[in-house]
This record gives C-alpha cells, sequence and structure tokens, in this order.
C-alpha cells in the first residue's frame, strides 16, 4: 500500500492566470502578477536583502522542477530557477470564482467552488447595522470598532489601544471573502474571542461569507501590537465530499497540518496538528515516519501569505521561501518506497504588487515520488484526482489524473 502527502505553499503563485484581468487589487487588475517571478528578480537586482542576501536560492524545489513549473505556467523565467527537472512539474489553473483559501483548497481537493462568494463592500461601516447589533449582542458590549476593510495588522496600530480602553471588538474585511474579529487575548480573551466567533459563525455562512477568523493579538500601545498563533477559522463547510472524505470513506486515515482542519470544517480529517510555520515542518517529518499505510496527510503553511504576501515583505516572503526549501531535504530522505509527495498553492500574493491582497495566478504542482514527468497544464482538480489513484481510491469530481 501506498501514501500520499500534499503540502500547500499557501499563496505560493507563478503569474499566467488566464482570467487575472477580472480580478483587482487596489482598482487595478492583477494582470501581469507573479508572486515568484517578482520575488526571484527582486532578490536578483539586490532589493531583498533584510536578513537575507543575493539571489534567491531553492535549489531542492528547483530541483524537482519549480523553475520549468514557473516558465509553463507564464511564459517568464525566475533569476536562479533553472535546473533540470528531476521530479513531476507541472503548473495548475483554478477555475472557481476566487483567489482566497478555501476557494483554492476546495478545488485542490476535488471540488470547485459552484458559486460566487458574498463580499463586504468598501464603506463605512462595510457591514450591516443588524449583524453589527447581533455582534454587540453576543459580545456583551457597547460597541465595535473597525467596521471595515483593513489590513489585519494596520488596523491594530489603528486600534489596539482604543480597543484596550473600551473592550470593543475590532471588525474589518478585506477583498476576500471573510469576516475577521481582532481582540486582545489578555483584555477580551481568547476563549471568549473564538466563542464569539463560533456564534456568529453560522449567520456569515448563510450571507456565503466563506469564512470567520478569530485574530487573537497581545501587546500594549508603548511596545506595540502583535498578533498571536492562536488564530482560528470559521469556515463554511464544502459543498460536496472532498479528497479528504474520499479517503476516509475508504478506510484510511488522513492527517490534517496547519489550519487545513479550520478550512475543510473538519470533514473527512482524523487527526490535526498545528503552530507556527516551523512547527508544521516538524510535524510533517514526523509523519514521514509516522503516517500509516494507505493514509494521506495534508498541509498548509501558511506564513508565506500571512507574514510576507499581505504585508508586501519581499525579503520576508525570500526568506520563507529559502527556509521552506532548506528543510526540504529532511522531508524527501524520509520518503518509504511507494510515497508520493505533492506541493502546491491556491493563490497567490505578488507581494511586489499592489494593494494588500491576494493575486490571481496560476500554481506550481511539483512532487517526488511517480518518476519524472512534465505534467502540462492542469485544472486544479487533477490534484486531488492524482492522489485518490495513487492511494488506489476511486476519484470523484472533474479532476482527472495526472499518474
Amino acid at each position: 500500500m501506498t501514501r500520499a502527502f500534499l503540502a500547500v505553499m499557501d499563496s505560493v503563485g507563478c503569474g499566467g492566470a488566464p482570467d487575472a484581468a477580472e480580478f483587482f487589487n487596489a482598482g487595478q487588475p492583477d494582470t501581469g502578477a507573479n508572486t515568484l517571478v517578482h520575488i526571484a528578480r527582486a532578490c536578483a537586482e539586490g532589493r531583498a536583502e533584510t536578513c537575507r542576501s543575493g539571489p534567491l536560492k531553492l535549489p531542492h524545489l528547483d530541483a524537482l522542477g519549480l523553475g520549468a513549473a514557473i516558465r509553463l505556467a507564464s511564459g517568464e523565467g525566475a533569476p536562479g530557477l533553472c535546473a533540470e527537472p528531476q521530479g513531476l512539474w507541472g503548473a495548475a489553473t483554478e477555475v472557481s470564482r476566487g483567489k482566497d483559501t478555501p476557494s483554492g483548497h476546495w478545488e485542490l481537493a476535488g471540488v470547485p467552488l459552484p458559486w460566487d462568494w458574498s463580499y463586504f463592500p468598501r464603506e463605512i461601516p462595510a457591514f450591516p447595522e443588524d449583524l453589527l447589533a447581533e455582534i454587540r449582542r453576543i459580545a456583551g458590549t457597547g460597541g465595535t470598532l473597525g467596521n471595515c476593510h483593513a489590513s489585519g495588522t494596520e488596523i491594530l496600530d489603528r486600534l489596539g489601544a482604543e480597543h484596550m480602553r473600551t473592550g470593543w471588538p475590532i471588525l474589518y474585511t478585506s477583498s476576500d471573502s471573510v469576516f475577521q474579529i481582532a481582540a486582545h487575548e489578555e483584555v477580551f480573551g481568547r476563549a471568549r474571542l473564538q466563542a464569539l466567533c463560533a456564534a456568529i459563525a453560522p449567520r456569515l455562512h448563510e450571507m456565503r461569507i466563506g469564512r470567520v477568523i478569530a485574530r487573537p493579538f497581545i501587546g500594549t500601545p508603548e511596545t506595540g501590537f502583535a498578533r498571536t498563533a492562536h488564530r482560528h477559522d470559521y469556515a463554511m463547510a464544502p459543498p460536496a465530499p472532498t479528497l479528504c472524505d474520499w479517503v476516509q470513506a475508504a478506510g484510511r486515515r488522513v492527517q490534517a497540518i496547519g489550519k487545513i482542519g479550520d478550512i475543510f470544517s473538519m470533514r473527512g480529517i482524523d487527526e490535526v496538528r498545528t503552530g507556527p510555520d516551523a512547527d508544521l515542518m516538524t510535524h510533517w517529518a514526523d509523519l514521514m515516519e509516522e503516517a500509516p499505510e494507505g493514509s494521506l496527510t495534508f498541509a498548509n503553511f501558511v506564513e508565506f501569505d500571512s507574514l510576507y504576501g499581505h504585508r508586501r515583505d519581499v525579503a520576508g516572503y525570500a526568506r520563507a521561501l529559502e527556509w521552506f526549501d532548506a528543510a526540504l531535504p529532511r522531508i524527501l530522505g524520509r520518503m518509504r518506497p511507494g510515497d508520493l509527495v505533492l506541493i502546491t498553492a491556491d493563490h497567490g500574493n505578488d507581494p511586489t504588487w499592489r494593494g494588500t491582497d491576494h493575486t490571481r495566478e496560476r500554481v506550481p504542482v511539483i512532487g517526488a515520488g511517480r518518476g519524472t514527468r512534465a505534467l502540462g497544464l492542469r485544472a486544479f482538480a487533477d490534484t486531488a484526482a492524482s492522489i485518490a489513484t495513487h492511494l488506489g481510491i476511486p476519484p470523484q469530481g472533474p479532476g482527472r489524473s495526472f499518474l
């Protein structure tokens, strides 16, 4: 029997989405966004020198076929990524009408989104009064703060002190279908924040808002505020059984690393291991030793997106990519005969781009365990069909196996 490991490098897109002109950042289309190419160019030109230096160094990802996947996806080369592929390599195009985490992950797991998400308008307040009244009632507060589109770090700098003084939760959204509630772990309380998010989530899901996110933070006005690792997503359940359900229904085990459990509302998940990305890499390495035969291990590494993409931190994003690459031999060196490892992404978040939102891009699909093979341009859902085929489970949905 075989095992499968699917790792999502959150937001590590490679350009070339044919419908990028239909998606926008700061009022301008995403045409031309290319997360990996633009980071590599910035590194090669000496524009990403904070706590790192020189060209982007991703020898292990490139050996699997990352550079070739980028060229296939967008027709552009990434400086320094030019190795002859030694693994599976290709690129995938999303069909769901979104550039967000649930849309990308559900489609990678075999279920393209059959509807359009709802979004909040760029107005102040961005949220309807009856929703705000319900939040005030549940939270037991006299008001709320924010109630607008905002960056998650900027709004803490702006409203953190007022939140500590009033105890009112900070509410904000973005261009994604998301409703975020930030509150101080000590002043408001992490458990209270999570209870508030859990209580209001069904109302938001009825509105087809994809996720309610609890965003706890710490700090003071004097020292500054910082979000903690205790984020929790309350996501809508996928509209149909996903790869996780297929594997579980076949009597196999599904291990989730990172926020996969949240993204899939724990459907089809047997075990969850969480923490910052450094801990997640250790969990992945451990599961390369521990995961039972026939199982699926599904991981998400979120910090490319949350710490560097949205903050438009090119050097930080480059450091994170190089860290992931340096850890990869620890993973691949623990593969057993018959294992399949696939590495992909869910959307783009070009840190050189205008605005602070995700970018509509194709994503690389690279892997080890089934020889050297050019996969071509694929659909996101082909990843699920391929993993199911590898595990000897009948695939469902629209995907076609590239194995």
